[in-house]
């Protein structure tokens, strides 16, 4: 399996496409796009919210957040015993397309063009 191809950006960069395997692959389920998209809508929520919001037990919820996290699509706050979770908007806006990345942010922040 190829893990880093050189690319012509600049001398002696490469490409880590592991990494890009690993958020597309996240981004392949549709109950972890919810996620994203709730996170989005709410911004910082905390994860005893979250599995209600989704309808998920914390089990199944912990599993899917935990590949968003390693993926860095989310980042993770804890506050005393609880985590909350919330939106990594540099990195979705890295990664999609400006249309498919307008479904990750609030009406108010779109620019003119987004999803037209």
């Amino acid at each position: 399996m190829i893990k880093e191809i050189p690319v012509n950006f600049a001398p002696g960069e490469a490409v880590d496409f592991a990494a890009y395997e690993a958020k597309f692959k996240a981004l392949s389920d549709q109950k972890r796009l919810q996620i994203m998209y709730e996170l989005t809508q709410k911004g910082s929520v905390c994860v005893c919210d979250l599995a209600e919001i989704v309808a998920m037990s914390q089990s199944k919820l912990s599993y899917h957040l935990k590949i968003l996290l390693d993926a860095g699509l989310i980042t993770r706050e804890t506050k005393g015993t609880w985590s909350y979770y919330e939106l990594n908007q540099a990195e979705v806006n890295r990664l999609l397309s400006p249309e498919l990345c307008c479904v990750f942010r609030k009406a108010e922040e779109r620019p003119n063009d987004c999803c037209s």
